[in-house]
């Protein structure tokens, strides 16, 4: 989403007019032409800027979707670009590759800068505290040009925060993923300027080339990771190269495409129709960037292809008229604004969508603010003569606005690490947890102090270290999963623990006696994959082969994992983990005691999310027990196994027959079906006899 200086930069005014066109007269005639065919202002690809965003925010706003707006906007930055430096490869003036990033992000930068800030405005006034330190670190992000990045990782990442209100800097990841390109395109100028010095020759046929490898590599990529890993490849700079290349190679060829003009009326709108089309009749959000996004980017080339027809009925007419030409001008700025002011809407109202009144009050808001501010805040920016004057004065001004991002994060984060330190230090007396529930407790602390804890950044279950030593696992598949707590000289005993990040989050509860009672502690987990073997996925079989292989070799004194899997809102479908009782009764026979966790509830909304919006008195954030878990625990079926013993924590987690959002002033629940570490951690006292008890049992012999 380029300034509208960006259309030419370096070449064009502020007003639009095309420099390179004065200055052909000082180049031999051959030179002077070739550089013609690159010049000139092109006032409907302009409009097209604002029609694609125009989309966007319509899209996002009315029908919740993503339009394919995006990568229009993606094709189009490569096309100017690539003008821009063809004209200067042509003309034998330099590069300035050096000079051309420092302008091009001073440009960039400002206007991202106040609208990042004003966010973090937002952010603290209105956004669930929860949500507040992963917003706020994809605002440095943003400011660095990596959202596409952090989003990426977010989206396979099993630990990702369940949020259900969307980072109001989830659109800058196209603007990072062109920022990158922005680093990257201007090598390729730089390898064409190279041949040209040497041989004399055109251009044009190398960058061609270049940008016809780029197109072909990046296209198999995109469309091979988006089938394996659609939700990364959406975000991944590498899988959208091609969308550049395309965007380069027709700004390359237009000069030589020479269509009737019937024909490019024809073009002209068939591509809007097309270019519409695209958010109504296709995931994007799910199927982009494969093959399928060719379809908005060729719909795009045919408007740009058809140009400017001079037919009254063309819709170039339309594009080159003088208020949409304008409001492509403010594109950027609409598209900075627009997505921040949806989110905080939809978060003050508590809805999932804006309706027709207010959905149209955001539109006309989005774009009076992007008018005011490319106004009175890019344009005078881009006038700005001073840092225009030294390279160094460039850098300056980036340094200054990526400076000022990350100072207000810092000490924003550091304010919010102080206050939590200082509720942590009072934790003990105000926030007891689950020890609220040990018959005869008296509640002495503070009944107004904060629920911890105060962010859930933190709160997943984790030992500190890779294994290594003699509990290092010889098959790469365990040891990629495998951790340990620092080594115990002489332990009592050798728990493994296994399964996925549900007894993952039991650890929290079992590390603390486990230091209390010198148990050397290890953890095999795989998220997502109970410890069985039947009925799961091909990773998950695979993983857990490795891991009893990994067993057979440790032979560890317990093996703790969940016994149960529950179901969302359904009782009665509590099972045990398929496969289990195979893998117990082979690990009792090797002479390990098996401890069966049953599994916490899974609930169909987040509780903590639940009384940041609603409040802690209100009962909809509460459930009934019986709602979400059977009467009695499944794996009961498995005490008649010598060496098994099952442990049911459901009375810590919904005393009273209810599953509450808070108990003892510590919030359980981390998402819908992930507990805090911090109640786990306070659920260690009253589980400590039960643990100690079950690791005593004798291996062949049934528990009592």
């Amino acid at each position: 989403m380029l300034p509208s200086e960006h259309r030419d930069v370096p070449s064009v005014l502020a007003d639009g007019a095309d420099r390179s066109t004065s200055d052909t007269g000082s180049l031999g005639s051959s030179t002077a032409q070739r550089v013609q065919k690159y010049s000139g202002f092109r006032p409907e690809v302009q409009g097209l800027r604002a029609v694609a965003v125009l989309l966007v925010v319509l899209y996002h706003v009315f029908m919740g979707r993503v339009s394919g707006g995006v990568d229009i906007f993606l094709f189009i930055s490569a096309f100017f670009m690539t003008l821009s430096f063809v004209r200067k490869l042509e003309s034998g003036r330099p590069l300035a590759l050096g000079r051309y990033w420092l302008h091009t992000f001073k440009r960039l930068l400002p206007l991202a800068v106040v609208v990042i800030l004003v966010t973090f405005v937002l952010l603290w006034c209105f956004f669930p505290a929860a949500d507040v330190p992963e917003f706020r670190s994809q605002g440095v992000a943003s400011a660095f040009y990596l959202e596409n990045w952090a989003l990426a990782s977010n989206a396979v990442d099993y630990y990702a925060a369940d949020h259900s209100t969307a980072s109001p800097f989830q659109h800058f990841w196209s603007l990072s993923v062109q920022g990158q390109v922005f680093l990257t395109w201007p090598l390729i100028f730089g390898l064409a300027w190279l041949v040209k010095r040497r041989t004399g020759r055109s251009s044009v046929p190398v960058l061609a080339a270049c940008f016809g490898v780029v197109f072909a590599v990046s296209l198999v990529f995109s469309v091979v990771t988006t089938a394996t890993q659609q939700e990364f490849a959406y975000f991944d700079t590498r899988a959208r190269l091609w969308e550049f290349a395309l965007g380069s190679l027709i700004a390359l060829a237009i000069p030589y495409l020479h269509l009737p003009r019937v024909l490019r009326v024809v073009l002209g709108w068939l591509g809007f129709v097309s270019m519409v089309l695209v958010g109504i009749l296709v995931d994007v959000q799910g199927a982009f960037p494969g093959w399928i996004a060719l379809w908005p980017l060729l719909s795009a080339a045919a408007i740009i292809v058809a140009g400017q027809t001079g037919s009254p009925i063309g819709f170039d007419r339309f594009l080159s008229w003088g208020p949409i030409v304008r409001l492509g001008d403010a594109a950027y700025a609409l598209y900075l604004v627009h997505w921040p002011l949806l989110i905080s809407y939809l978060v003050v109202r508590e809805r999932p969508v804006a309706g027709p009144r207010s959905g149209v009050a955001l539109v006309v808001v989005s774009i009076v603010l992007a008018l005011l501010l490319t106004k009175f805040v890019e344009n005078p920016l881009k006038r700005w003569k001073w840092p225009e004057a030294r390279n160094w004065r460039l850098a300056l001004v980036i340094v200054i606005c990526m400076g000022l991002v990350l100072a207000s994060a810092g000490t924003w984060s550091a304010v919010e690490r102080h206050r939590t330190a200082q509720l942590e230090a009072r934790a003990e007396l105000n926030n007891p947890g689950a020890r609220v529930l040990e018959p005869g407790y008296e509640f002495t602390g503070d009944e107004n102090a904060p629920v911890l804890p105060a962010s859930m950044q933190d709160q997943w279950v984790g030992l500190p270290r890779a294994c290594e030593g003699e509990y290092k696992s010889a098959n790469r598949t365990a040891q990629g999963f495998c951790r340990q707590t620092e080594k115990v000289e002489n332990p009592t005993k050798v728990v493994a623990v296994v399964g996925n990040s549900h007894m993952e989050q039991y650890m929290g509860a079992v590390i603390p006696v486990a230091e209390e009672e010198n148990w050397q502690l290890i953890s095999v987990l795989q998220p997502g994959c109970g410890f069985g073997v039947e009925g799961q996925s091909s990773t998950c079989r695979d993983g857990n082969e490795a891991v009893m292989d990994y067993l057979e070799v440790l032979k560890p004194d317990v093996v703790m994992t969940t016994s149960t899997r529950s179901e969302l809102m359904d009782g009665g479908a509590e099972h045990v983990v398929s496969g289990l009782e195979e893998l117990t009764q082979d690990l009792t026979e090797q002479g390990s005691i098996v401890v069966g966790f049953r599994d916490n509830p899974r609930l169909d909304f987040d509780p903590t999310r639940c009384i940041a919006e609603k409040g802690r008195d209100d009962e909809s954030c509460r459930v009934a027990r019986q709602t979400v878990l059977g009467d009695t625990d499944p794996a009961s079926s498995l005490d008649s196994i010598p060496g098994f013993v099952g442990i049911d924590p459901t009375n810590l987690i919904c005393p009273v027959d209810v599953c509450a959002p808070v108990i003892g002033n510590v919030a359980v629940w981390l998402d819908s079906h992930h507990l805090t570490w911090d109640y786990t951690r306070s659920m260690a006292p009253l589980l400590h006899d039960t643990l100690v008890r079950a690791v005593q049992v004798t291996p062949g012999v049934a528990a009592e």
